[in-house]
């Protein structure tokens, strides 16, 4: 079966991103059902959405999930064959969804599919090297990762694999950072195949899914959930001592950065370092990411 606009479904993880959803639902299909996951109790936001938009249902978590937990929250509620997973600072170009079900009638099997960003210094994907000589302008091309503000799943295709059922779609521990390429690496496991699409084009604003006023917030968490993720993944997949291998030495470099900061008492960039150190403290005894940014204000 081939994606069809009645097969199809959207799904936003949003928290603090009424600056740019509009731009990111108005890019997409009016006929297609938008499923929003709003990660706090923000009843306005909801309300908001769904008054402007015939096809979208909001739901608060109550509480900040995070990405890969936030989807996986919104791939349940959705009815349809096949979703596609946007970030809000995403906008799909004209035609992105069309060429996305042209592509879909002729390639045998897919668990994924994505679009292209327009971004050609920041690609959305990762190649194998022996690949490269199969990527142009026109056709599907295999890859071995996407990136997560872009993707449409073939929910049928993955429900029949024992990983990825009852939408476990997402390895919840990932707070952010590295849920999509677990994702993607468990799905290459188990011998199915991601592509992308190179004729469907999508513009990633790219940090900009959260208010701005929130940057430094974003910084601090984003500091800390990458170098807590990268342990994670790293000793998920490759085993514990390569994942110390791979960050002791940085988190040394880290904690000399700690002290030279708090030495000329630079307060933003010493809590920098010192989440560095603490995410990667955290992850090495096995402590949970329980990081979060403070969006109280």
């Amino acid at each position: 079966m081939s994606i069809s606009r009645q097969n199809l479904s959207i799904v936003i993880v949003t928290i603090r991103s009424e600056l740019v959803i509009d731009k990111c639902i108005e890019s997409i299909d009016e006929n297609i059902p938008v499923i929003v996951i709003e990660n706090s109790n923000n009843s306005n936001f909801k309300k908001n959405l769904e008054s402007k938009y015939k096809n979208v249902t909001c739901f608060l978590t109550k509480e900040n999930l995070g990405m890969g937990p936030g989807n996986n929250f919104g791939l349940k509620h959705v009815k349809t064959d096949y979703a596609i997973i946007l970030n809000p600072d995403v906008i799909l170009e004209k035609n992105s969804i069309e060429e996305i079900i042209e592509v879909s009638k002729n390639i045998n099997s897919f668990a994924v599919l994505a679009p292209l960003s327009i971004d050609p210094e920041h690609p959305n994907y990762k190649i194998h090297k022996k690949n490269f000589e199969n990527i142009n302008d026109i056709l599907p091309f295999k890859v071995k990762s996407v990136d997560g503000y872009a993707m449409v799943l073939n929910l049928k295709k993955l429900a029949q694999i024992e990983t990825f059922k009852d939408h476990n779609y997402f390895d919840e521990n990932f707070f952010m950072y590295l849920e999509n390429d677990d994702f993607c690496k468990r799905v290459i496991e188990n011998n199915e195949d991601i592509y992308v699409v190179p004729k469907s084009k999508i513009k990633h604003l790219g940090g900009k899914a959260v208010n701005q006023k929130y940057e430094h917030e974003i910084e601090l968490s984003r500091n800390w959930h990458w170098i807590w993720s990268k342990f994670y993944y790293n000793k998920k997949h490759y085993g514990f001592f390569k994942a110390i291998n791979d960050g002791f030495i940085k988190f040394i470099l880290n904690t000399f950065k700690y002290l030279f900061f708090i030495l000329v008492n630079n307060k933003y960039k010493k809590k920098i370092y010192y989440n560095r150190i603490s995410g990667f403290y955290n992850a090495l005894i096995g402590k949970k990411s329980w990081y979060r940014p403070n969006f109280k204000n």
